[in-house]
């Protein structure tokens, strides 16, 4: 499958200042398509939501646009998605709605592999509800989380299983179809932190099986915002704190106060630029309503990084003061190293000064980072591909680490 990266760089005006920027995992660079939709909604005649005025009419239709578009990224209900601040405010937010529903006793289960944002929640709000936390390893050698990890912690007290579908820190994909099965076998519900996978991997909710999915659009090219996704029957179920005349429809009595119209349209826009991106690259995969061409999109998106991956890991299996810790069978196009001797820090200051952007850190990962044994200052440096990245960018990045490390 082709893919014209010039084509795809050229739309991103920050690119034109010439830094390589590995550093998407923590927030991707933004096209000048939605920067222009956030700019537009700003200036356009709007209002609260209603249908008197055109400014009423105007914010209604920002917002219904938005919830169709996430739907069609996600293959998800457009009734089910949430818009909230960020993944972890959602996070807590649906957590507080679910503790309502447990006793002491029952019990909550999350992983060593996960971003804090998606164990802390659930670890506070288990705690407050007087229910037990069980924790999911993961095998440190392989980086592997396999569904027979998730079944030695479950039982007929599971209430809810919270996982990754991506780590952020080494790309580690958990197989969440397998792993949904054996939670809903049990009458749990599963929660999924998607927030690193759906920079990298085409989305179908209900095949993964997750009964709710979380993702951040600033991590696809959006504005800083988080959006969920969960069937509206489950939505109902669910009766989060809000003020007495809020609205008490789905998904309305999640969102609480005043919607940023602005940031739903950036989002909307940025569901179209993927959908867009099989053109603007030159695949073949170019027809087809706003969901398909998404999901052509991401097949490409997938080549593409994955020949860059295997490019950088490659070269840096020669370098024998590195460690690489992203092992697993399948994972995303992200690479975490250590270095025999030498912090991660230094070599993300020395490649900060060649105006390569690959950061050094746990990157709010704390489990797996203590699981690894990763330094807590520190951590790694991690090494994120976009699909903006060309063999420019990995030419220097490889040049600076060669006059690192002497190779």
């Amino acid at each position: 499958m082709s893919f014209d990266v010039a084509a795809v760089r050229a739309q991103f005006p920050s690119l034109a200042a010439g830094a390589a920027y590995f550093d998407g995992p923590g927030g991707s660079q933004t096209p000048e398509v939605v920067a222009r939709a956030i700019s537009d909604t700003l200036v356009s005649s709007i209002a609260n939501r209603g249908v008197m005025t055109r400014a009423e009419r105007n914010a209604d239709e920002v917002v219904r646009g938005f919830r169709a578009a996430m739907a069609d990224l996600l293959g998800a209900d457009p009734g089910g998605i949430v818009f909230g601040r960020s993944m972890t405010q959602l996070t807590f937010d649906i957590g507080r709605a679910l503790a309502k529903t447990w006793s002491p006793g029952d019990e909550v289960v999350v992983s060593r592999l996960d971003h804090d944002a998606n164990v802390r929640p659930w670890v506070i709000t288990a705690e407050n509800a007087g229910a037990t936390v069980r924790w999911i390893d993961f095998d440190p050698e392989t980086t592997e989380l396999r569904p027979e990890h998730v079944a030695e912690q479950l039982s007929e007290r599971t209430r809810l299983v919270a996982v990754t579908g991506a780590s952020n820190l080494i790309g580690t994909r958990p197989d969440l179809p397998a792993i949904a099965e054996l939670v809903h076998g049990v009458g749990a519900l599963l929660y999924v932190d998607g927030v690193h996978l759906a920079a990298h991997a085409g989305i179908d909710v209900a095949a993964l099986g997750a009964d709710f999915f979380v993702c951040s659009p600033y991590k696809f090219f959006g504005p800083h915002c988080g959006v969920l996704a969960a069937s509206p029957a489950l939505l109902q179920t669910l009766h989060p704190d809000k003020l007495l005349p809020a609205t008490e429809d789905v998904p309305e009595r999640f969102e609480l106060g005043t919607l940023p119209y602005e940031l739903m349209a950036g989002t909307t826009a940025v569901v179209d630029f993927i959908a867009d991106l099989g053109r603007i690259a030159g695949s073949d995969s170019t027809g087809g309503d706003r969901r398909q061409r998404v999901l052509a999109s991401m097949d490409a998106v997938h080549e593409h990084e994955e020949a860059l991956r295997r490019r950088i890991e490659s070269t840096l299996a020669e370098f024998d003061s590195m460690t690489l810790h992203s092992r697993a069978g399948r994972r995303t196009p992200t690479l975490l190293y250590t270095f025999a001797d030498r912090p991660a820090g230094e070599a993300y200051r020395f490649l900060a000064e060649l105006d390569v952007n690959a950061p050094a850190s746990t990157f709010y990962a704390y489990e797996p980072a203590r699981r690894l044994g990763l330094p807590d200052e520190d951590g790694g440096l991690r090494i994120g591909l976009a699909p903006y990245n060309d063999d420019s960018d990995v030419d220097r990045l490889l040049d600076g680490l060669a006059k690192l490390t002497g190779h």
